[in-house]
């Protein structure tokens, strides 16, 4: 039998590499389209023009979407405008390969982000796909415009979905290896005042997410990938320092963090940003997590650290 062949556009970061090995592991033919080829099962594109990359969708069983240039830098007019294009272009040049299909791909999953949502106080309800409140800043301006892409696309044929994915912890990518580092240093304490929140997804259950997304043809539209218990940020801080029991524990006021921004080249709205998510679709169409808790996840992942 043939092995049914997924497309994952930009998938050589973290969590191209866990769902290649993941679906690896259930049959599938994986195929990476990236820019710069370098391993067996990598296909060349630019992200933005159709090339002989686009034959390769013919007849695949899925398209995953990842690319996108990291948020972690300042919000100049440079690095908004590549963060923008990179979405947007990805995006405009797959559904328009699908449509040139003949016998296209039975679905297209595109990332999104969780930060698509407004910022939410301790008063305010988790946000749902239904019933949550979109931002009007920056960030969440590029997720609008991402996920606009999407359903503006020309393909019939093919199911869409929209992956609104909040930050994703594994062991060995992602944000929580650098987070881990400075707990160890002592900086597990809240940062800023510590009450906003955070939404999350342990990398086993985004994998398993996506499979179960792929398995159901009923399902199509936008999904919150999170964990169904967002916590607030000085309770993640928390389960840090219990783990790692750090001598010293130093404060990380706001000001502090803006100053360690500027010297970084980032923004502090990764870290300070309340984002309160919940899966409600997910939940809905019957998907049981492996790690519904973080401090399960984190008891999971954080041994596995060096």
């Amino acid at each position: 039998m043939n092995q049914p062949r997924l497309i994952l556009a930009g998938g050589t970061g973290f969590l191209g590499n866990h769902l290649a090995r993941y679906f690896r592991q259930l049959g599938y033919e994986v195929l990476t389209l990236t820019r710069r080829v370098q391993r067996f099962g990598e296909t060349a594109w630019d992200g933005r023009t159709l090339g002989s990359w686009a034959a390769k969708l013919e007849g695949a069983a899925a398209v995953i979407n990842l690319v996108g240039r990291s948020v972690d830098c300042r919000y100049n007019a440079v690095n908004k405008y590549a963060i923008t294009r990179s979405r947007t272009e990805s995006t405009r040049a797959l559904g328009e390969a699908i449509a040139r299909c003949q016998n296209p791909p039975a679905v297209w999953l595109n990332s999104s982000s969780a930060t698509i949502y407004a910022h939410t106080t301790d008063e305010q309800p988790a946000n749902s796909e239904a019933t949550g409140k979109l931002g009007r800043d920056f960030s969440e301006m590029v997720a609008q415009q991402w996920e606009a892409e999407l359903w503006l696309a020309p393909p019939p044929r093919t199911r869409r979905l929209a992956l609104r994915t909040a930050i994703v912890l594994g062991a060995d990518g992602g944000a929580l290896p650098v987070m881990a580092r400075l707990a160890r240093f002592g900086l597990c304490t809240p940062q800023g005042s510590g009450q906003q929140w955070m939404s999350w997804l342990h990398i086993t259950d985004f994998c398993r997410a996506v499979e179960f997304l792929l398995a159901r043809p009923a399902l199509e539209g936008t999904f919150n990938l999170c964990a169904p218990q967002p916590l607030p940020n000085h309770e993640f801080n928390a389960v840090l320092a219990a783990h790692y029991q750090p001598r010293w524990r130093l404060p990380q006021p706001r000001w502090l963090l803006e100053i360690g921004a500027f010297l970084l080249r980032t923004e502090t709205e990764l870290l300070l940003k309340s984002r309160k998510v919940v899966p409600q679709r997910l939940l809905e169409a019957g998907f049981q997590f492996r790690y519904p808790s973080c401090p399960t996840a984190l008891a999971d992942l954080l041994p596995q650290l060096a």
